[in-house]
């Protein structure tokens, strides 16, 4: 490294400190202010940083090559196999066909619309099938979704950032060689597959091997074990690459899986050490991203240029995400919002920084040019307008969820759950026990494996947002330890309780907590069947045919008004039966007049009440 190349690394190794600082505060993904960094540093700005500046094509071809290494094995780290074996149907059809959607519609609208060959419109696709949880998990942080749809949307970026990198792989070697037959196109993508699965499989096991069962002694352990998996990555890579070229991403791709899936020791020490190195070589690669980038060649794409990317989120995300939502449990508030999530980040800078050094080398500076103009411009217009106005849309779509957390996953925790969940609400049961958990699954729940009754397997399940925590398990202690976690440890609106023995509801209600007793719940409800039968049977129906709401009045349009004006508004189907003032509940006469505060108790028709509940409140 010569003397004029050591403030350039401070530089860039500054600029992504700063950019990833200031993307936590902002809570904006951090690819937007990396870009916008290179850009100032960049040749067109600047002037700072640029190829030369590099020592050439060469050597940031190798500088780039590490760092897509790096970043693709911490992708597959995270790709957790238990994660995907719960994914439903919809989650895996957005990782293959919504993938496939994106792949073949990117391509063409980059062959019609900017006149590009078919093989370098295959490449554009191949990069921009990847979301990434780098530019995703920030925008969950922001929009604290439903768990189902925050589910679907990390499982998508995580799966399709390593898809993509072995997919370019393939198409950019057509691009290079035009002339294979189909048939040395497997040939050679066989090869360099099999070269790159075998390399990272023995590292995996040596690494494996190394953290599990050599002494690496007591006081350094952590840190050895994360320099030990860097060391890992960085070889698999460089051996499998030396062999064939472009191998090298199949290999940390492989032993990403491996020990990722592994059960290390010291996961959570090596996962915050690589997620360190990530941002550094996340630096390297945008600010390579931007020393190959001229305004000129974003000009030169113009309209078509623009196009590309209208069709890539109006056309293609929304059809991939709604065919490969469709019949399962997500609303179409969330199918429209998971269709304007989905910014494109790291694997197609990254990669597509790679490939254009190896075009430019080859004397196909045109193509490289096109390569990352596209990959440029649908990164920065997708990570600005989607990540910047996430927050609106999810709020305009009603996708914020109230989080409830239940633990106890038998028979009246996941009755309660399935109410909750017909209702809208974000509802995760916490559960200890593997075949309950495995029945929960089956039956569509969000599950959290864990025992209710530790703080941190809480704080696990989301107890930090929650607004509700239900202590439902049969076990009365349990009950009470989490009713008081709840209520120590997390700042949670309500908490309700259990109470298996009815002698011990006073204690529960000493605490303050609102208990449920198991036994007088059943005698008043037998009590029903027999006074009032008629009563009886329509509860049964709460949820499914009928249904009670209660809300708020805090619109300045119900202040006011009497409960016949209110009468006259609301749907068929539906009437208020309570209202709620000063923790006094009574039914209204006509001539009641609501002040702000007061709780109104809708009660009829599900449909009925639904309509009337989005009336007292509908979107801004």
């Amino acid at each position: 490294m010569s003397a004029s190349t050591i403030p350039l690394v401070a530089i860039i190794v500054a600029l992504g400190v700063a950019a990833q600082v200031l993307a936590d505060r902002l809570q904006v993904p951090s690819v937007l202010f990396l870009i916008l960094a290179g850009i100032v540093v960049g040749p067109e700005v600047l002037g700072i940083v640029t190829l030369e500046a590099f020592g050439g094509p060469g050597a940031l071809s190798g500088i780039v090559g590490l760092s897509v290494a790096i970043i693709v094995f911490e992708g597959a780290f995270h790709l957790k196999l238990s994660k995907l074996r719960e994914a439903p149907g919809p989650t895996l059809r957005l990782v293959t066909v919504a993938a496939a959607i994106s792949l073949l519609g990117t391509a063409v609208a980059v062959h019609f619309f900017l006149g590009a060959d078919w093989d370098i419109a295959f490449l554009v696709g191949s990069l921009l099938v990847a979301t990434g949880p780098t530019v995703i998990t920030p925008i969950l942080n922001v929009v604290p979704v439903r768990d189902r749809v925050e589910a679907g949307l990390e499982t998508e970026g995580v799966v399709n950032d390593v898809t993509a990198a072995i997919l370019a792989i393939v198409v950019f070697e057509v691009v290079i060689n035009p002339d294979l037959t189909r048939a040395e196109i497997v040939q050679q993508f066989a090869a360099r597959l099999g070269i790159g699965v075998f390399f990272g499989l023995v590292v995996a096991a040596v690494v494996w091997y190394l953290l599990r069962e050599v002494n690496l002694s007591r006081g350094s352990a952590p840190q050895n074990a994360r320099l030990i998996v860097l060391a890992g990555a960085l070889v698999a890579y460089g051996a499998a690459d030396a062999l064939r070229g472009e191998a090298g991403i199949a290999a940390v791709a492989t032993a990403g899986v491996v020990l990722g899936n592994a059960n290390l020791p010291y996961e959570e020490d090596i996962e915050a050490f690589k997620g360190d190195i990530t941002l550094i070589v996340l630096s390297f690669v945008f600010i390579a991203l931007a020393a190959l980038l001229t305004f000129g060649d974003l000009l030169a794409l113009g309209l078509g240029g623009l196009a590309v990317v209208a069709v890539v989120v109006f056309v293609l995300r929304p059809l991939g995400v709604f065919l490969s939502t469709r019949g399962g449990r997500y609303t179409r508030s969330e199918q429209l919002f998971m269709s304007v999530v989905g910014p494109r980040g790291i694997i197609p800078a990254s990669v597509a920084t790679l490939f254009a050094i190896q075009l430019q080398a080859l004397g196909m500076g045109d193509a490289a040019s096109l390569l990352v103009g596209v990959v440029f411009l649908t990164i920065l217009l997708t990570v600005v307008f989607e990540g910047g106005l996430a927050r609106h849309i999810a709020e305009y779509l009603n996708v914020i969820p109230m989080r409830v957390i239940i633990v106890g996953g038998g028979t009246v925790g996941r009755a309660l759950a399935e109410r909750l969940a017909d209702r809208g609400e974000n509802v995760v049961i916490v559960e200890r026990d593997e075949q309950m958990v495995e029945r929960a699954r089956n039956e569509g729940y969000t599950v959290h494996k864990g025992d209710g009754t530790d703080t941190e397997e809480l704080r696990s399940a989301g107890a930090d947002n929650a607004r509700i925590i239900v202590a439902a398990t049969g076990d009365d202690d349990a009950n009470l330890l989490v009713a008081q976690l709840a209520d120590s440890k997390f700042d949670v609106e309500t908490i309700i309780a259990r109470a298996n023995n009815p002698d011990n509801v006073d204690a529960f209600e000493d605490l303050g907590v609102r208990t449920v007793s198991s036994s007088l719940a059943t005698a008043w409800g037998i009590d029903n069947i027999i006074e009032r039968p008629a009563l009886a049977n329509w509860m049964t129906e709460i949820g499914r045919a009928g249904d009670v709401q209660e809300v708020e009045v805090t619109a300045d349009a119900l202040v006011g008004k009497t409960i016949d004006e209110l009468d006259e508004e609301i749907p068929n189907g539906c009437i208020i039966a309570l209202v709620g003032r000063d923790g006094d509940n009574q039914v209204p006469s006509g001539d009641f007049t609501l002040q702000r505060g007061d709780h109104l108790t809708f009660l009829g028709r599900k449909d009925a009440v639904r309509e009337a509940l989005e009336w007292c409140h509908p979107h801004d």
